[in-house]
Order: structure tokens, then sequence, then C-alpha cells
């Protein structure tokens, strides 16, 4: 009897921590090349602002804002509100590493990529072949 009110109560403590975890985000696609250009996305429904930054001309690590006078370079939209921002670059054909920048602070690869290098900080950029 023992045994079975201790299953239950480990049963119980899971069940109740499961409805807890709100860390698994929704699985976004890949960036897509469309006629427009390349479609990034990025899940992240508490930002006040994702940017992308990427080795590029343009961007180059958003170093551009200095050459734009913009801190939005990179800037990501997400009109409808529900978390999810995307951005539309017209990029040539090429290899190219990217990070997002949420809040203008963490800098994270993108989780729908499973192509990566070595950053060279302990960390990730995700790549891109576009062509």
């Amino acid at each position: 009897m023992r045994r079975i009110s201790m299953l239950l109560l480990a049963a119980a403590l899971a069940a109740g921590g499961c409805s807890t975890l709100t860390f698994i985000k929704r699985r976004l696609p890949p960036p897509a090349q469309g006629p427009a250009g390349v479609t990034f996305r990025f899940n992240s429904p508490s930002a006040k602002i994702v940017q992308l930054a990427g080795n590029w001309p343009a961007n180059d690590w958003l170093r551009g804002q200095a050459q734009t006078g913009s801190f939005l370079v990179g800037a990501m939209e997400d009109p409808d509100g529900d978390g999810i921002w995307t951005r539309t670059e017209k990029l040539p054909s090429g290899r190219y590493q990217y990070k997002f920048v949420i809040d203008r602070v963490n800098w994270k690869e993108d989780p729908n990529n499973p192509q990566w290098t070595d950053d060279g900080y302990g960390g990730k950029n995700s790549v891109i072949d576009v062509r």
C-alpha cells in the first residue's frame, strides 16, 4: 500500500510540474528562400525588439547601424503580436552566418536551423547557404 501511495504522489508531482513547463518553444521552419529574399523567423513572445544580425555587408553584425544612423538595422517585425518575429532579406548568392538579437542584449543562434559554425566566443552562429 505504501508503494502505491508513493507512486501516486510521484505521479501527482510530475503532473503538476509538467503543467508549468513554459520554456518549450513552438518549432518554426528554418530560413526559407523565396522571390522576395530569405525569410527568417524567431519565436520570442516577451521581446520588445528582435534584430537579425549577420555577416552580409549591409548588416555586418549590426555595425550598419553606425553607417545609417539607425539603431534598428535588421529589425524584425511581429505585426500580429503572436511572438513570431520575421524579416526578409535580399541576399546575393553565398554562405552567411547570423544570429538573432533580443532586446539589444541577448544574442541567440537560430533554434530552427541545424546548420551552424563556431562563433569564436564559445557559442554558435547559424549558417545559411543562399543560391
